[in-house]
Parts: structure tokens; C-alpha cells; sequence
């Protein structure tokens, strides 16, 4: 497993806030070794660093006061969510104290006419759109994980809807975030645009909690669609799929989901699932609108499809048959450990361009195969982004070496095509290295803006631009 760096300590620091936070939170600060091991990253290939201590807010007055005696006393502080983050976001490599904000879990406001809701970050996509069930609204980005909203909006998140709804960039109208000294600052009301100044929001949208801990967001909302039809096809080749899924986007049909499963996750899936799937490449979509809309929209998409060479193309409006197209790519993660028993499953991801997917899919299964590796891939095929899942012995340690060498690889043959090292894993500690290669001196432009905010390094040190 892959050592992250350490940082050097500030005992004297360390041991003098964490007495204070102690006397002040009680019940609410906790050091036990289970605790602070849960807080440092649980998650894929980096090794977990611990932090000292774990403190658990209820308001924004009291995230502000913990960060001002951390900063008092040049104490590293981490924002904690639910913990999915997977490049080791929340280790901490200073040590310091982890504010697992999971008690501000309240949603404050929804305004259904203006389409938008207020949130406190402990609140999770799934809790958000139970609450939102009776209005007729939803709130569309699904990273898979039931992750907090406020981590979500810290590692700039997207998923599987992000092809017709965005990002997390993209559907964050407004928060409130706690600086490094200290400062609560707000970063806009809700109106749906504006011209004032800085938009500090996408600064700190997808920093993650380098420059600030988030303590409310106002959030974009959508409608529920009237109908939603789902879509599946196999194809002979990566290339053949990629083809369909570039007329699809040029022909303009609003997709809202269309991924792409190789041929060895299918193979995973009808075994774990008991499908009889081609064993080739798959496209899975969604389309949202009306009833006639999605079946247009379906039908529009089983003809390019079938230009391209495609076979088997099924699709429904029911719910239940929905489920059952769809039912390949929700069975996924555990078809994929499957294929290998007892091994630990690390996620990759990177971007191209939609014009380079197909290159890059077929050259990362070429790479596997070259390197020894395990590696099925799942790709968000409508905005070119894509996860390799690498199935590794965990008691072999060259298998992680080769898997970090096949993440490098993968690295810079996205940069190499004009792509980028991560669609929305994050940077954190495990891409840190690649940031350089494909930003060149932007990085030290973020040096700088980091620098200016947090002057003394505590916001979650050793990440991003460390």
C-alpha cells in the first residue's frame, strides 16, 4: 500500500487545542484509535493517517470557533462529510483535528418556485431528495455514494446524471464557508446569476476544504421528469460504442445517463447477476421528459446506435423493466470484486475528450493486459470520463505497484490528449504529482490564492498543491 507523505508535527500546538476543544465540546470531541482511524482515509490505496482528534459541530458559530483555536495554535484542520472520498482527502499527514460536520444535517429552506433549496453540509443527496419527495423536485447529482452534500461540493462531485445536469459546479447557486482564521463569508444570495465580483463559490467548490470549510449551500433543484425511458445496447467494439455515443451527443438528444461498461465488466455482471448479456461492449442510457418525448428520444437512439453496428438495443418506460436494463450497471461494484475473491478494489478515474474515448478505453485495457492487471472499466461515456477498478492481492505488494505505475500510465496519456488526471475522484494526496504535468504553472497560481487564504497551511495540508 502506498506510503502518502508525512508532514512535520506541531506537538506543542497539537496537545495545547486539543485541550481546549476537549474542555469546550465534551461528549462531542472524541481521540479514541477506532474513531480517528475512521476519520483518516478508509477508502481504496493510500495508506490512512489518523488524525489527533475528531470534533463534531452542530452550528456554523461553532465550526468558526474550532477553526479559530486550531488557528491560534497553527493546528491542521480537516472538514469531514461521510467519508467516500477516494484520494486520500481526509488523511491527515500533519496530524490535527477532523470537524465531522455529519450533525449539520438539516435541510433550512426549499423554495419550489425558484427551483433551489438551502442546506447544511451534513446533509446527503439521499436525505435531500427524500425530503424533496412530496414537491415534485429532486436534486440530480449522484456520484453513487450516498456522500454529504457539503463533501460533494468540496471534491466538485458529478456521477452518472452528469451529462444532462452538471456538476457540482454547476448546480451550487450560493454557500457559507468558515476561512482559516476564523471568518464566515458568504458568497452570493439566490439569484440565478450575477455579475458581483469574484465567484468565490467555484473557488471553493472542488477545493477540498484547502481554502474553507462549508457550512451551508443553496442548491440549483429540477423538476421530476413526467417519464423516464432507459436504454441498452451491446456493440461489437469500444469504438463502435464511442461512435454511438458522438452522434448522440451531436445529434443533440438529451440524454440524461449514458455509460459504458467494457467487455470484461460484463462478463463480471452476468456472472454475479445471472444475465445473459453479449459479452462485448454495453452502452446503458436514460432519457428524461414526457412519455412521448423519452420514447421518441429512445427510438432516435436505437437508430444511430444501430448505424454504428449495435445489437440487442432493448428499451422501456416501465419502472420495473427499467430496473432490470439498468440492473447491469447498479450490480457493478460487487460483480467487479467478484472476479476475484478477496481482493481489495482501487477506482481510478481520468477524462478526454469525447473524441478520444475510445482510444483511451482500448489503450488502458491494453495496458492491463500488458502489465498483469485486473482492471474492468465503467465510464461516464457522455462527458468522456471513466473508472478503471484495479483488483489487487492485498497481500501482494507488487500488484499495488504496478496498479500505482497503470495510474501514472493512465495520467499522462489523458493529459497527452488534451484530457485531465481526474473527471471527479479529486486530486487530494493520490494525484497530486500529475496536477503540475497537466496545469503547468496555474499550480502556482493556486499556490498563491492558497497562500493569501490560509497563510499558516492548516485547511486540510498536503493536498492539492501541497
Amino acid at each position: 500500500m502506498p506510503k502518502p507523505a508525512m508532514l512535520p508535527r506541531n506537538e506543542t500546538g497539537i496537545a495545547t487545542a486539543l485541550g481546549i476543544l476537549a474542555q469546550r465540546f465534551g461528549e462531542r470531541f472524541g481521540t479514541g484509535a477506532d474513531l480517528r482511524r475512521q476519520h483518516g482515509h478508509t477508502t481504496t490505496w493510500l495508506e490512512n493517517q489518523p488524525p489527533d482528534a475528531v470534533v463534531f459541530p452542530e452550528s456554523t458559530g461553532e465550526v468558526a470557533e474550532i477553526v479559530r483555536v486550531c488557528a491560534e495554535h497553527r493546528v491542521p484542520v480537516i472538514a469531514f462529510g461521510t467519508g467516500t472520498s477516494l484520494e486520500g482527502h481526509l488523511n491527515a499527514p500533519a496530524g490535527g483535528v477532523s470537524v465531522d460536520l455529519s450533525r449539520m444535517n438539516a435541510v433550512l429552506k426549499v423554495h419550489p418556485q425558484d427551483l433551489d433549496c438551502v442546506v447544511q453540509p451534513g446533509v446527503t443527496r439521499r436525505q435531500l431528495n427524500e425530503h424533496l419527495r412530496d414537491t415534485g423536485l429532486f436534486f440530480p447529482v449522484d456520484p453513487g455514494a450516498d456522500a454529504s452534500l457539503g463533501g460533494m461540493a468540496a471534491t466538485r462531485a458529478s456521477g452518472t446524471n452528469a451529462v444532462r445536469y452538471g456538476t457540482m459546479r454547476d448546480n451550487v447557486v450560493a454557500l457559507e464557508a468558515v476561512l482559516a482564521d476564523g471568518t464566515v463569508i458568504r458568497t452570493g444570495g439566490r439569484a440565478r446569476k450575477s455579475s458581483a465580483g469574484y465567484d468565490l463559490a467555484r473557488l471553493i467548490v472542488g477545493s477540498e476544504g484547502t481554502l474553507g470549510i462549508i457550512t451551508e449551500l443553496t442548491l440549483r433543484l429540477h423538476g421530476i421528469p413526467e417519464a423516464v425511458s432507459g436504454a441498452r445496447c451491446s456493440f461489437p467494439t469500444t469504438d463502435a460504442a464511442c461512435e454511438a455515443v458522438i452522434l448522440t451527443i451531436q445529434m443533440g438528444l438529451p440524454v440524461a445517463r449514458i455509460e459504458l461498461l467494457d467487455a470484461l465488466a460484463v462478463g463480471a455482471i452476468n456472472a454475479y447477476s445471472k444475465l445473459d448479456l453479449p459479452e462485448t461492449p454495453l452502452l446503458l442510457l436514460e432519457f428524461h421528459g414526457t412519455e412521448a418525448g423519452v420514447a421518441e428520444q429512445a427510438e432516435m437512439f436505437q437508430a444511430l446506435a444501430e448505424e454504428a453496428g449495435a445489437t440487442g438495443c432493448e428499451w422501456s418506460a416501465d419502472p420495473d423493466e427499467r430496473g432490470r436494463l439498468w440492473r447491469a450497471r447498479h450490480d457493478a461494484y460487487w460483480a467487479l470484486k467478484a472476479l476475484r475473491p478477496g481482493a481489495d478494489a482501487l477506482s481510478t478515474d481520468v477524462c478526454v475528450p469525447i473524441s478520444r474515448l475510445a482510444e483511451m478505453v482500448r489503450a488502458t485495457n491494453e495496458k492491463a493486459q500488458e502489465m498483469h492487471i485486473t482492471a474492468p472499466i465503467l465510464g461516464h461515456a457522455g462527458d468522456g470520463n471513466f473508472h478503471a477498478i484495479f483488483l489487487l492481492d492485498p497481500d501482494d505488494p507488487s500488484e499495488a505497484s504496478r496498479a500505482e505505475a497503470m495510474i501514472g500510465w493512465m495520467s499522462e496519456t489523458a493529459i497527452a490528449m488534451e484530457g485531465t488526471v481526474t473527471g471527479e475522484h479529486g486530486i487530494g494526496q493520490g494525484k497530486a504529482a500529475y496536477l503540475p504535468r497537466e496545469l503547468g504553472d496555474a499550480t502556482g497560481v493556486m499556490r498563491a490564492i492558497k497562500a493569501a487564504l490560509d497563510p499558516h497551511g492548516i485547511l486540510n495540508p498536503g493536498k492539492i498543491v501541497p
